[in-house]
């Protein structure tokens, strides 16, 4: 029982108790006045509720961070029209009054989400009350929770350096026959080998004929790697997580790369025309804190390696010196002090890193 609805019964049982105590004939008038003003709110509210149904309809089940997705509820009445009432939904910052009177409220909301993950989104609820305001009874939505996956957007990568981006990132400047061009050392001619792979200056100075030594195209490709240890805030994960999307997705459209996720052994393949991305994005949007890359899936790795850390600061991985890439930058969240990055990606910085630093332990 609400206070209201107390404070109106209340009085009325007294007053009537009184008038038929004392034998006061003028109490009976105000006892029943307020006694009757108690009963017709508790059966409008119990009238209006009954049968009353809640729904709550959404137009994705998975959204971008910061995109708009469109949310419908809609309140039918049961055997009466519905009286008046207000619409409490989580996605509401503050209760919404319904229009008393009608079989159907429909509301429209547009939601937006700022940090990755999955969100539970308990069923909406409606209170009606009476005209008066001293009943008031909750209706609970039937349906269970609604539940919504807010992936990591995409980002775009801003070079450091005019006309160097493609170098900085690791991307193809021609995507047409990128893995022919990856050379990995000369070896003794073999027959039939195409006059574009042989070694011509090993000829002109009087030695053997040799031919250049292809690496395979997986191999060769980009590989970007994400590092999810050590993030001093929730911030500085969702921003690697949000650099790690969108350079694979940049590196992918130009020519092809590798991920490396967390607690996999070996990278997954992504070429221009994003196969298996949805998958995979779907991983970083669900990813936490505490994992780490297997460093051995890049020993054999030759191409321009990416390693994108959550965790902020100058420290270099100690598997950054077992690859074997020639091409190693350290992305990570913020900037580095008295260092230039070569490019900028979803609020991390990307710094080339020379043969002759020292890798430190993580």
């Amino acid at each position: 029982m609400s206070a209201p609805l107390r404070l109106t019964a209340g009085p009325g049982a007294l007053l009537l108790a009184g008038a038929i105590l004392f034998d006061a004939g003028p109490l009976y008038v105000p006892a029943v006045a307020l006694g009757a003003c108690a009963l017709v709110a508790v059966a409008w509210v119990r009238l209006g509720t009954a049968g009353l149904q809640l729904e709550r309809e959404l137009s994705a089940r998975r959204v971008v961070e910061d995109d708009p997705v469109a949310i419908v509820v809609r309140a039918t009445a049961g055997f009466t029209v519905m009286p008046g009432s207000v619409l409490a939904d989580p996605l509401l910052a503050q209760p919404l009054a319904l229009r008393a009177g009608a079989r159907l409220a429909r509301v429209r909301m547009e939601a937006r989400f700022s940090r990755r993950g999955r969100r539970v989104l308990a069923p909406p609820a409606v209170e009606v009350r009476d005209p008066l305001g001293l009943s008031v009874r909750r209706v609970e939505g039937a349906a269970p929770p609604d539940t919504l996956l807010v992936l990591p957007r995409i980002a775009p990568v801003v070079s450091g350096d005019r006309g160097g981006e493609g170098e900085a990132t690791g991307r193809r400047r021609s995507t047409a026959g990128a893995a022919e061009i990856e050379i990995d050392g000369v070896r003794p001619h073999r027959p039939g080998t195409p006059a574009s792979r042989l070694f011509w200056p090993s000829l002109a100075r009087g030695g053997e004929l040799l031919e250049r030594r292809l690496l395979p195209e997986a191999e060769a490709r980009p590989i970007v790697v994400l590092d999810a240890r050590g993030a001093a805030r929730d911030e500085d994960l969702d921003a690697a997580v949000r650099a790690t999307a969108s350079l694979a997705v940049h590196l992918a459209r130009g020519g092809g790369c590798s991920l490396l996720l967390p607690g996999d052994r070996r990278p997954a393949d992504l070429d221009a025309g994003l196969a298996g991305w949805a998958q995979l994005h779907v991983r970083l949007a669900l990813l936490e804190e505490g994992l780490g890359p297997a460093a051995g899936a890049l020993a054999a790795r030759r191409g321009p390696l990416l390693w994108v850390t959550a965790r902020a600061g100058e420290t270099l991985p100690r598997a950054l010196s077992r690859s074997g890439s020639a091409s190693r930058t350290l992305v990570v969240p913020g900037t580095l002090p008295g260092r230039r990055a070569a490019f900028t990606v979803a609020g991390c910085s990307g710094y080339p890193l020379a043969a002759r630093e020292f890798v430190e332990a993580a």
